[in-house]
């Protein structure tokens, strides 16, 4: 069965997912083209070397940043949605994001969802600093979030686990709660339930 065609787009698809799974340092031209099955010189014609193919997986990371579209019928819904779909996007390409920042790139990045998240405040009824402060908020707790889960998923064992930590007693004598914090963590539901409560408050000011 034949491939398909190499093509620009097909390099950085395969680039993009050799960085999502492995990390920048396992990007190396010749591995590249071992997952394409072609040779390295061909690579070279359509992204340039190595460096000019990491800004162009940067410029495609910021231009996906950019694509987020709310749903929802309420400026609060809408906003609710920005935060979760800019949430998995992060989520799921950490280490194209860290190669945005470490380039500078962080606040271009970041501007659509920005812009977005204005024009929601704007629709609430909401300007100048009220506004802005929604802005920051949002995105502040989306990114504060997203490092916390990053800073669990790579944190070693620990002794003793979440789970065992909790009892009435380090519970403030409420077996309920304890129960409650002994249980796994369900991220997004976290995730939505601060969200909301963060935009409903800033929104009811």
């Amino acid at each position: 069965m034949s491939r398909p065609a190499l093509t620009r787009e097909r390099v950085l698809d395969t680039a993009a997912s050799l960085v999502t799974q492995h990390g920048p340092d396992a990007l190396t031209m010749r591995k590249l083209a071992a997952e394409l099955g072609t040779a390295v010189t061909s690579i070279y014609w359509h992204v340039g070397n190595r460096e000019s193919l990491l800004d162009a997986l940067v410029e495609r990371t910021v231009a996906d940043l950019g694509a987020l579209r709310p749903t929802g019928r309420t400026p609060a819904q809408r906003i609710v949605s920005l935060a979760r779909a800019l949430r998995r996007q992060l989520r799921a390409r950490p280490h194209l994001v860290a190669m945005v920042h470490e380039r500078g790139l962080t606040e271009r990045m970041f501007l659509p969802a920005r812009q977005a998240l204005v024009r929601e405040a704007h629709a609430a009824g909401l300007e100048g600093a009220r506004a802005a402060e929604v802005v920051r908020a949002v995105q502040f707790q989306v990114v504060g979030f997203v490092l916390v889960e990053r800073n669990r998923e790579r944190a070693p064992a620990q002794r003793p686990a979440e789970e065992e930590s909790w009892d009435a007693e380090t519970a403030g004598r409420d077996p309920a709660l304890a129960r409650a914090l002994a249980r796994p963590v369900d991220e997004e539901r976290l995730f939505v339930t601060s969200v909301r409560a963060l935009v409903d408050g800033l929104l009811a000011r």
